[in-house]
């Protein structure tokens, strides 16, 4: 097949120096974004710069195997090009939480894959395709442990509030609850509030440390809290900073 008879093991040292060097500036970038917590983090600034690697370099040994042909240089743009529609597709803004970017960050990458491997660059595609999964899976456990680091409150994107509902009788079990179950779920607290809600019941609300929040995440650790019996009601909310 065409596609193993163009293997260049010179070529493809250049194609893992690039790759490489994308990954280690990539993750420069994210880790000072992840420790901000911005909305792209470390996983996501290294996926791009793989990404773009990728594409830079298959332009490269395009115009080194074939010459003159530029009608798949223009095929790789308009890829390119149409990947972006498709990202930010899966991105979506809900209660001022941003979910999805990380999602469009791996089409990217992957699109920059399937490119090479149907531009016959056999070894690159699987080079790529290993960078997109080292950044998905051997950065997650960098993530986390950012994630989990409070910062100032000044420099978070949104203050985050878990809300449980409940009888005023039960409100030191719910308080007690809702305490161990956030500290249990690594989400330390910034203050608490007890206010009335209705006639015999209270509203205990704890606004979170500046930490980088999931969505998902959060959404279970609500639904673990509102299976507690004195528990009426159990949701979070978040308001984005001025």
């Amino acid at each position: 097949m065409r596609m193993w008879q163009q293997i260049d093991l010179l070529s493809l040292g250049d194609t893992l120096a690039s790759l490489t060097l994308a990954f280690v500036l990539g993750a420069l970038v994210g880790l000072e974004r992840q420790y901000r917590q911005r909305t792209a983090g470390l996983r996501t600034n290294v996926l791009v710069a793989v990404g773009a690697a990728l594409f830079v370099n298959q332009a490269q040994r395009i115009h080194e195997l074939y010459g003159g042909n530029y009608g798949m240089i223009q095929v790789l743009a308009y890829v390119v090009s149409g990947i972006g529609f498709l990202g930010a597709g899966v991105i979506m803004r809900e209660s001022g939480n941003i979910r999805g970017i990380n999602t469009a960050a791996t089409l990217w990458g992957v699109a920059a894959v399937g490119a090479a491997a149907g531009s016959s660059l056999a070894l690159e595609a699987v080079l790529g395709a290993l960078f997109v999964l080292a950044a998905n899976t051997l950065l997650r456990p960098v993530v986390n442990r950012i994630n989990r680091t409070p910062m100032d409150t000044e420099e978070s994107e949104a203050t985050y509030r878990v809300t449980l509902l409940s009888e005023r009788a039960s409100q030191k079990v719910v308080l007690r609850w809702l305490e161990e179950t956030l500290e249990a779920a690594h989400y330390p607290l910034s203050e608490l509030d007890i206010a009335p809600f209705g006639e015999q019941g209270v509203a205990i609300s704890a606004v979170l440390l500046p930490t980088a929040i999931d969505g998902d995440d959060l959404d279970a650790v609500v639904l673990r809290l509102g299976d507690h019996p004195g528990v009426e009601q159990a949701y979070w909310s978040s308001s984005p900073h001025a």
